[in-house]
């Protein structure tokens, strides 16, 4: 029995793409469930990506990496028809509105989180168990209060509650929160950044001249990017949102297979360009 690396390969990249795409479903589950408790009335079509920031943002970063695995791997130069060129960049420009969209998104729901103001006359946590309302363990995740699990969650003395919304946090939760919510907002912004080097990279390379300086430059400035981003998931990790964690890993290993794309494109150019020099000088 022999392993046949290059599909082992392939293998390996399809399914880190399929639980990226379940990776939606796990985020819009999270954020529904706070959209519920912010929003009990229904959530309105111009709070939608102030809640679902993260589903709007992984699913339209899902298809565009499709749209990247498919032009870096998978078409070849001569099925480049007009239509199929016009409908891929359709597709990305719409995914890059999306995306913008949920940048925004993290900006709206980082103010959300700085709008936070004190609950007066609450110096006990279970003294909110009767009135409904919730605890914010995390960010988008919160707990009924009740009297099982009040005297738990907190022993503060002292507690902020969200704008229009019953659910309470202590200062230290609170901060903790705020951390959280400016590492989405810088995490989403270093993804646009890369994914913009990423463009001019493969537009260079259709046109042979991802080179010299451009080549330098690229790596240089992708190192930066990339160790960003390796330090958010890290935080994340450290922080205990496993869900967060995760989904970064699996965001930077599934690009780091579009870098090979890439980089194993660009082999084959110039080892076609070596071939062809080579049938001019015999």
């Amino acid at each position: 029995m022999t392993i046949n690396s290059p599909k082992l390969f392939q293998f390996f990249k399809y399914v880190v793409y399929t639980l990226l795409a379940f990776n939606v479903f796990v985020f819009w589950r999270e954020e529904f469930l706070a959209a519920v408790l912010q929003f009990p009335n229904g959530v309105e079509i111009s709070h939608i990506i102030a809640s679902f920031p993260a589903t709007i943002d992984t699913a339209a970063w899902l298809v565009l990496l499709l749209m990247f695995e498919l032009e870096t791997y998978v078409l070849e130069d001569h099925d480049y028809s007009p239509r199929v060129t016009w409908s891929l960049q359709g597709v990305r420009v719409f995914c890059y509105g999306f995306i913008v969209y949920a940048f925004y998104g993290y900006v709206a729901k980082l103010g959300f989180i700085y709008d936070a103001t004190p609950l007066a006359n609450v110096s006990d946590l279970c003294a909110l168990v009767t009135d409904g309302w919730s605890y914010a363990v995390d960010l988008d995740e919160y707990v009924e209060l009740t009297a099982a699990n009040c005297a738990a969650l907190s022993d503060a003395g002292a507690f902020f509650r969200f704008d229009a919304m019953p659910a309470v946090v202590d200062l230290s939760g609170l901060n903790d929160i705020r951390h959280l919510a400016w590492v989405d907002v810088i995490n989403a912004g270093v993804w646009l950044l890369v994914v913009l080097v990423l463009e001019v990279d493969v537009r260079l390379q259709e046109k042979n001249r991802y080179e010299g300086l451009a080549l330098r430059l690229s790596y240089a400035t992708k190192y930066v990017l990339y160790s960003l981003l390796l330090l958010a998931a890290i935080y994340w990790g450290i922080k205990g949102d496993f869900v967060d964690f995760w989904d970064a890993f699996l965001w930077l290993v599934a690009f780091v297979f579009i870098e090979l794309n890439v980089f194993e494109w660009r082999q084959e150019v110039k080892d076609e360009q070596q071939k062809a020099a080579a049938g001019l000088t015999s």
